[in-house]
């Protein structure tokens, strides 16, 4: 489709409603404030439906695994953002939105929320979660589709659980954040950096068709110099405090009775950071927004 036709025709966004850091929703709101129409795809209409509506959204409920939702929600859309929640239904999804876009054979893009372990992958990797590995093969089914596809691949979130409940919840008891991370570093990044990278390409798609953009926070640290960072925000001294892996996730991620794909992903990610695998840092964010992406000092000031 030409680029100025689908300028006119809604940006579906998936997963409007929900998610950590809620990235769909936020995407709406950044192209609202450009008066793009925006159809928002939500799984229950509900107070966070009526929100997107306050927004100027056009919101339509259904389910990413049913074809008849997808295609019902694809009508007349010009460009599209796919992204959901963890899930072990992420394939499913994934391969029932490209059947449904590919049958359209109209759409000028479609933006795909990946995850940057993905980039240290194989095929054969063992060493991820099950939701990366379902990450990966949505990737390569979104790849052999033939569609426009942009894959937007951040490192772990700044808004991800394991910072906003679990080093926030030891945070608030003695000012620690107890996470078993070790001496790894990390480079977490905003999710409305993410978002507003995600707009950008919905926005002007020509240039950025067949790329994919590895987002990162503006400095990879370890733990303790994290800590300092919330110090500084916070005016007070936070510590880091390392936990063994097993004690954490027996202490503090089972607790919290997460289901448990997302239990599993979440302990791997842990796993993985303690390893060394999430000592990256990217200038993505900064190449496609043109401001350098939040720090954590600057994240949990604002909070």
């Amino acid at each position: 489709m030409p680029q100025d036709a689908a300028r006119d025709r809604p940006v579906l966004v998936t997963g409007a409603a929900g998610g950590v850091g809620s990235v769909g929703r936020t995407v709406v709101e950044l192209l609202r404030r450009q008066d793009v129409p925006v159809r928002a795809f939500v799984h229950r209409d509900d107070d966070r439906a009526d929100a997107l509506r306050a927004a100027g959204a056009e919101v339509v409920a259904g389910d990413l695994t049913e074809a008849g939702d997808v295609v019902r929600a694809l009508d007349g859309c010009g460009r599209m953002y796919f992204g959901m929640s963890v899930s072990p239904r992420y394939l499913q999804a994934t391969v029932t939105v490209a059947a449904a876009a590919r049958a359209r054979g109209d759409l000028a893009v479609l933006v795909n929320m990946s995850q940057m372990t993905v980039s240290q992958m194989t095929l054969t990797s063992t060493t991820e979660s099950k939701q990366h590995r379902l990450h990966w093969l949505s990737e390569q089914v979104l790849d052999w589709s033939g569609l426009p596809v942009v894959h937007v691949r951040p490192t772990v979130f700044l808004d991800n659980p394991i910072f906003t409940t679990l080093a926030a919840r030891s945070i608030a008891s003695d000012d620690t954040i107890r996470l078993p991370f070790g001496s790894g570093r990390t480079a977490p990044v905003a999710a409305r950096d993410v978002a507003e990278v995600v707009a950008a390409v919905l926005t002007d798609p020509a240039p950025h068709i067949g790329k994919v953009y590895e987002l990162t926070g503006p400095r990879s640290q370890d733990m303790t110099a994290t800590a300092a960072d919330f110090s500084a925000a916070l005016g007070r001294p936070i510590t880091y405090v390392d936990v063994p892996l097993r004690q954490w996730i027996d202490e503090d991620l089972i607790p919290l009775g997460l289901p448990e794909h997302l239990q599993n992903h979440l302990a791997t990610m842990a796993r993985l950071h303690r390893e060394g695998r999430y000592d990256r840092l990217t200038h993505d964010v900064e190449a496609v927004t043109g401001r350098v992406p939040t720090s954590v000092r600057d994240f949990v000031a604002a909070r």
